[in-house]
């Protein structure tokens, strides 16, 4: 694909860190003194201008948005985007970034460290894990890490509702793990990655020094997890930590003292492609991510998963929220 070498944004992240809300686009004299008014700086629809990129995610709803912000937002800086959002798994979306399938997807520090690099006791500071996993990345396999969340979609479990109220308040990973030992007939269902994951199932294994037999486990779409915990088909369910369903079900998380790693979010990047425009991917991407705080990225996905709106619309509406659009 051809890229063109452009100028950057205005500097996005450091309004963005500064949490002010960039005036909206109109037209150019409309937004040059909405930007004056305001103090807010424009977005440079012209910045991307001739430029292809390929956006990949991964298959669930959190991914997925980060997936469609960032396309939205490329696209409004006048990049030509083919949308690969919702593409597959971890692997599939890794694969296709390292063979030029696709120019960029989100990825996670911790699924980073262990998985993609094969690493193990990774740091329990956000930032640390993020610059050892950055450098080591590129200068191994040539992927760029842009930006990084404040918000971790750290692995966990939740427990059914009436299940926590029987056992007279929330459980903890050790007494969940205790609990599925003791009765032969509970499940604990989970999506097929996470138990042959380094950095899934057999860390809870270790911490407790419980084994969940095989027959005591079934595999399920992340999605169902959800809704068959909350009803009790599951007793217990793999979960990400800022789904928005956690909330909205009868569904508990159950208390985990820090066995599961750390999972802040960045735009992982072919290098040879982020260089070509390296300061203006890095401004969108610190753009989006600075205000996806623990709470606002569950609101988002509980906008989805919850309330049924289309993971397009929830991202444009926020980029609208930044100024991004």
């Amino acid at each position: 694909m051809t890229l063109g070498r452009t100028r950057g944004l205005a500097p996005l992240a450091l309004i963005a860190t500064a949490g002010l809300v960039l005036a909206a686009c109109g037209s150019d004299d409309d937004t040059a003194d909405t930007a004056e008014s305001t103090g807010d700086a424009a977005v440079d629809t012209a910045a991307l201008e001739g430029v292809s990129v390929t956006v990949g995610s991964k298959d669930f709803t959190e991914n997925i948005l980060l997936g469609e912000m960032l396309a939205q937002a490329l696209a409004a800086q006048g990049a030509d985007i083919d949308n690969q959002v919702n593409l597959g798994g971890t692997v599939v979306n890794r694969d296709a970034l390292i063979s030029g399938d696709i120019d960029v997807y989100p990825d996670y520090n911790g699924t980073g460290w262990t998985v993609h690099l094969g690493n193990q006791d990774p740091s329990s500071d956000p930032e640390e894990l993020y610059t050892l996993t950055a450098e080591q990345d590129l200068a191994d396999n040539g992927i760029q890490w842009a930006g990084s969340s404040s918000f971790n979609n750290t692995y966990g479990f939740a427990a059914n509702g009436d299940l926590v109220a029987e056992n007279g308040g929330p459980f903890d990973v050790q007494g969940m793990f205790d609990y599925v030992a003791a009765n032969p007939d509970a499940i604990v269902c989970m999506e097929s990655e996470f138990p042959d994951r380094p950095d899934g199932l057999i860390l809870f294994e270790d911490a407790t020094g419980v084994t969940i037999p095989q027959n005591q486990t079934q595999i399920l779409d992340t999605g169902l997890i959800y809704t068959e915990t909350a009803n009790g088909a599951c007793d217990f369910g793999e979960v990400f930590t800022t789904d928005g369903r956690i909330a909205a079900l009868n569904i508990e998380l159950v208390e985990d003292p820090g066995v599961s790693i750390l999972y802040n979010v960045s735009y992982t990047w072919d290098d040879a492609v982020f260089q070509e425009n390296a300061e203006t991917y890095t401004e969108i991407a610190d753009a989006i991510l600075a205000g996806l705080t623990q709470e606002k990225m569950a609101e988002l996905n509980a906008m989805v998963d919850v309330d049924g709106e289309p993971a397009e619309d929830v991202a444009a509406e926020y980029l609208q929220e930044i100024g991004l659009l």
